[in-house]
């Protein structure tokens, strides 16, 4: 045969044409397969993650709790997801009551949990199995889908009913159904409203307090340099307002600096934070 019967340019640019197709099939099967792993082992790193922080509680059966929590969003539009959703999580979870413990925030997340971590006087919902599980954790479900995503999930302003935003609301409700005795407030006394009304602590929380059980609110206002707020507050004067009749209001002007300070020392006890 004539070597220029298979090396004639029009069949080299066909056998060319040929190669470039089959290794652009490869790329894209390699690319999909890479996706599909990487939502897989999304999904398997999240179940890790709640299990893992689970099993620091005694007494739990955690692969029942995972069980119930994903039933909530797994298979659903991420956007309708109502709190009633995790109902059965909660039940699985359940806690004891803390009487005298129960700290309650808002706006002051990192300073009241860098505080709780070191004191061991007071308890936040993220404290607790309820809340630590999936503390800064974002997860969702998709229609027509068994997989738990933690990438692509709505924001969450983005919708109302969303995966996240449901979940916490329905924690704090449950946080607050069990709060008993003295409870505590860390609020921020940084910024003109320290009790908003859009907050989880003021439409959730506070209105579940329950005077046969709560009996007095201590609210701690931290402060900085050049706060803007004090005790005064005309939002304040709206959570005395929220407040059942029989729950006793406190409040008091801490600076950041001494709670750090305070929390700080092992030696001090938690009384003289504020």
């Amino acid at each position: 045969m004539d070597r220029g019967e298979f090396g004639s340019p029009e069949k080299r640019r066909g056998r060319r044409c040929r190669v470039l197709s089959v290794v652009a099939v490869l790329l894209l099967i390699i690319v999909v397969a890479v996706v599909l792993g990487l939502i897989l082992r999304q999904g398997t790193s999240f179940k890790s993650t709640f299990i893992d922080r689970c099993e620091q509680f005694e007494g739990y059966n955690c692969e029942k709790i995972w069980g119930a929590f994903e039933k909530a969003y797994v298979g659903r539009d991420p956007c309708e997801v109502p709190m009633e959703a995790y109902d059965p999580f909660i039940a699985a979870a359940h806690f004891k009551p803390a009487c005298g413990r129960m700290m309650f925030w808002s706006k002051t997340k990192d300073l009241v949990h860098d505080f709780t971590e070191k004191k061991d006087c007071f308890l936040t919902l993220e404290d607790t199995l309820l809340g630590s599980v999936v503390n800064d954790l974002t997860w969702c479900g998709k229609e027509g889908s068994s997989e738990t995503f933690t990438t692509g999930c709505p924001g969450w302003t983005y919708c109302e009913n969303n995966t996240v935003r449901s979940f916490w609301n329905r924690a704090s409700a449950a946080f607050a159904d069990v709060a008993c005795g003295d409870v505590t407030a860390m609020l921020n006394g940084s910024i003109t409203t320290p009790f908003n009304s859009a907050s989880i602590f003021a439409s959730i929380e506070v209105k579940r307090f329950d005077s046969s059980r709560v009996k007095n609110l201590n609210v701690v206002l931290v402060t900085q340099k050049n706060f803007v707020t004090n005790c005064t507050n005309a939002s304040l004067k709206n959570l005395q307002k929220e407040l059942d009749a029989g729950i006793k209001y406190n409040c008091k002007e801490v600076a950041e600096a001494q709670i750090h300070e305070c929390s700080s020392d092992p030696q001090k006890p938690c009384g003289s934070c504020w």
